[in-house]
């Protein structure tokens, strides 16, 4: 059996071919395509992933910064009390000398934030030198972290009172 990879990529394939305009990232992108294309064809059963959201901001760091050093810290609040629990926490052993970078895509009540920088603070970290990047943040969320750490930088897309919770459900394709 022999497939196209899509109707819609056929031109990067062309450009590809072309000796004018081929380039490596043109290569890269041909190889990507054809890989995923690949994937898609391996068989697979349906089945429930919990996914946490700030990995959903990873790969456009990575994109940016390839050789950037990334910790993790994984955060689950109790969904009747909103209790934030860590579970999970790595760091660059030198993260104290850094300034950190804390991506959480949907601000929301702000108690999943304040504890990830609390872990921060206890390796050493300054909040002076944590910067949140959110995509979509409450005024409240935004509040509740500005009282407890009044020197964090918080970087947002945009305010607003209610959190986009679809925004998972079409990252993720969950909707």
């Amino acid at each position: 059996m022999c497939g196209w990879v899509g109707d819609g990529d056929k031109e990067a394939f062309s450009k590809f071919m072309d000796e004018e305009t081929r380039d490596s990232r043109k290569s890269l992108k041909a190889i990507r395509l054809v890989v995923e294309e690949g994937l898609n064809q391996l068989p697979y059963k349906e089945c429930t992933v919990t996914t946490p959201t700030g990995e959903a901001m990873e790969q456009g760091l990575r994109d940016c910064c390839r050789s950037i050093r990334i910790g993790k810290i994984l955060i689950q609040s109790d969904e009747e009390t909103q209790r934030a629990k860590v579970y999970y926490a790595k760091f660059p052993p030198d993260i104290y000398r850094r300034k950190v970078l804390l991506m959480y895509p949907i601000l929301s009540t702000g108690n999943t934030v304040i504890e990830a920088v609390k872990v921060l603070i206890e390796h050493g970290v300054q909040p002076s030198v944590i910067i949140l990047l959110s995509l979509f943040s409450t005024p409240h969320g935004a509040k509740s972290i500005i009282q407890e750490f009044p020197d964090i930088t918080i970087l947002t897309t945009e305010v607003h009172p209610v959190a986009p919770t679809h925004f998972g459900q079409k990252y993720f394709g969950t909707d």
